[in-house]
């Protein structure tokens, strides 16, 4: 796609950062927040769940289309699951860990936190929380960012509950996990300043530094995530969710406005054909004797057809918005939200086994000429009925306007429909919680990235290279941790950023390694109690066998330390199976001995102090 004159075209834009904290507890409870497997869960149970009025009587766009589809939730219980993630008691205070994680980043974002942070509950009903809200609190408001195409001012941040994870989608339901649901979340909005893809995305890397800095926030995949708000002049705000990649976001937004400024010119073709779309009809006759394998299932098991002409609509239908999707892809993401596998229309057709002949029939059928479409849903007839209207509904915004949405995005940058955007009848007060009070002034500023990673390489030395890994890393705070209790920066920096990752290249599940296992092992070493050159078969061993100690995994290695007259023994004898080269070649001899030594004592003696042994052996023969 190509690119666009982004000023010409008004482009408007807004960040939504969605990060997970590294707290010890969830938010309104004592739980932890390791993130644990499904096949872990102690039991289930299910929930269904309706929109409710808020405060003012009113119901949610949003929350209404999604309760228009019954589903079973089921959630996965585990041994560690309490009554407030069950819904069966109130919510505990706003947890203390989580709130100055919170003021710490509002500090490096340079906002106001307000005196105290009231509670208040967001209505979602697509299962995510058993209660059907999420509970949101306001911390701090009006901050800012800089990047290189002008400033970024922050409006305000958000302390919630993360939700339920999916693990299983279901025909009538979803399964969800309550391991996830209540970890401490931040919500970090940005105003629509944003003003082209490349300041997006640099935006959003600024605010992951910020968030990485305070060494409090949780990584890996899933755990932050970029919602972008995104409109244009002639268009509309439109919310993409989901947004995993940091290298992600100037790509959705250019193919979203792309998508935007071709829709604009759709209507406007639309408005100059005079285009309306007509009646629904049931087309199920033109199909009796259809060879098409999806209408022929969905007619054999007592479904039927229905279609919808689009008068005015002929070539437009089919007309590409983003890569591989087109205004018909549009029309069928809303017939798919009614639980239909998608749609025909006759800007592809005839195709899929559907004949030219039923093509003119149905056109026929529904009374559309030539310069008109007709798109088809064949489903059970409850199904066809309501995706058939979702379509028609689609269809006719699209002479009218560009409709403001809520998006999802696609691994391949592009986005598709999800729901209307929410509004304000979604929010309404939490009345178990009670306010707290919020005081920054206790609270320290963290350091940043880019700052530790100048002060590695001065204070402790450390190459550019290295300082960049370390600070950047997830094992960050624990690097900071080792070297205040006196470890070596370089040995901590090496274990921390090259051996894990030398272990998980040879398939040592390193993931089964704790932190204060790591820690131990460096003070081992630190302590002269383990060689450096027995760290990685002492670490593989503990990813075998987490149960066991540093030390005891030092004495299941056979790690254990020997003494300087072992040492100097079995250098000796090294020496003495290799007496003729040694006659022969005198110190030339000490690098092929060298490896024949740390063989055999395995790990054993630190290579310092095999050198130096070494060499006095070889010079005693030399």
């Amino acid at each position: 796609m190509s690119e666009y004159d982004y000023e010409d075209l008004g482009l408007v834009a807004g960040l939504e950062i969605h990060q997970q904290l590294d707290t010890a507890a969830k938010l309104f409870c004592g739980c932890p927040t390791t993130i644990r497997e499904p096949e872990d869960a102690a039991r289930t149970f299910t929930r269904f769940l309706h929109p409710t009025k808020s405060e003012l009587g009113e119901l949610d766009d949003a929350a209404l289309e999604e309760s228009r589809v019954e589903r079973e939730f089921e959630y996965l219980a585990y041994d560690t699951t309490c009554l407030v993630e069950e819904d069966d008691e109130p919510p505990h205070e706003l947890d203390h860990e989580a709130r100055t994680v919170a003021m710490q980043i509002a500090n490096l974002l340079d906002m106001q936190v307000v005196d105290e942070a009231h509670v208040m509950r967001k209505l979602v009903i697509d299962g995510s929380n058993t209660s059907g809200f999420q509970r949101s609190s306001l911390i701090a408001q009006e901050g800012e960012i800089s990047t290189s195409e002008g400033p970024v001012s922050i409006v305000d941040l958000m302390l919630e509950e993360e939700s339920a994870q999916r693990t299983e989608e279901r025909d009538d339901g979803v399964l969800y996990s309550l391991d996830r649901l209540g970890i401490p979340l931040v919500e970090i909005g940005t105003g629509p300043d944003i003003s082209s893809p490349a300041q997006a995305r640099e935006a959003a890397q600024r605010i992951g530094m910020l968030l990485r800095s305070t060494g409090k926030v949780k990584r890996g995949l899933g755990t932050i995530r970029q919602d972008v708000n995104v409109s244009i002049a002639e268009g509309a705000r439109v919310e993409i969710k989901g947004v995993q990649a940091l290298d992600q976001i100037d790509e959705i937004v250019r193919f979203e406005v792309g998508r935007q400024a071709e829709l604009v010119e759709i209507r406007d073709e639309l408005q100059s054909r005079d285009a309306s779309v007509g009646d629904v009809a049931d087309v199920t006759d033109v199909f009796e004797d259809t060879d098409s394998g999806v209408i022929k299932g969905a007619l054999d098991s007592g479904g039927k057809v229905m279609g919808v002409p689009l008068f005015g609509f002929d070539g437009l239908v089919g007309r590409e918005l983003q890569p591989d999707r087109r205004l018909g892809t549009e029309f069928s993401d809303h017939a798919k939200r009614h639980g239909a596998g998608g749609i025909f229309h006759t800007d592809e057709l005839p195709a899929y086994g559907v004949t030219e002949e039923e093509v003119d029939a149905l056109r026929e059928a529904v009374g559309a000429g030539p310069e008109d479409a007709v798109a088809i849903v064949a489903d059970d007839p409850e199904t066809a009925d309501l995706s058939i209207d979702a379509v028609a509904e689609r269809a006719a915004v699209a002479i009218e306007e560009i409709p403001e949405e809520t998006r999802g995005a696609n691994d391949d940058g592009t986005t598709r429909y999800l729901r209307p955007l929410p509004g304000a009848a979604r929010m309404y007060p939490e009345t178990d919680v009670f306010p707290v009070d919020l005081d920054p002034s206790d609270v320290e500023t963290p350091e940043l990235l880019t700052e530790k990673e100048d002060r590695y390489q001065s204070e402790f030395g450390l190459d550019a290279g290295l300082a960049q890994q370390v600070a950047y890393g997830r094992k960050m705070p624990l690097f900071e941790q080792a070297v205040g209790e006196g470890i070596d920066a370089t040995f901590a920096a090496g274990l921390l950023e090259s051996t894990l990752t030398e272990l998980r290249r040879d398939d040592v599940v390193v993931g089964n390694i704790s932190d204060d296992h790591l820690l131990a092992v460096m003070h081992l070493v630190e302590d002269g109690d383990l060689a450096k050159e027995g760290v990685n078969d002492v670490l593989a061993t503990i990813a075998e066998n987490p149960a066991l100690s540093a030390d005891e995994a030092v004495e299941a290695a056979g790690l254990s330390g020997v003494s300087d007259d072992e040492v100097r023994e079995a250098i000796a004898e090294v020496v003495e199976r290799n007496a003729d080269q040694v006659e022969e070649q005198g110190m030339g001899a000490f690098s092929a001995l060298m490896g024949e030594a740390m063989g055999a004592l395995r790990g054993k003696a630190d290579g310092g102090v095999v050198s130096d042994v070494l060499r006095e052996e070889i010079q005693k023969r030399a």
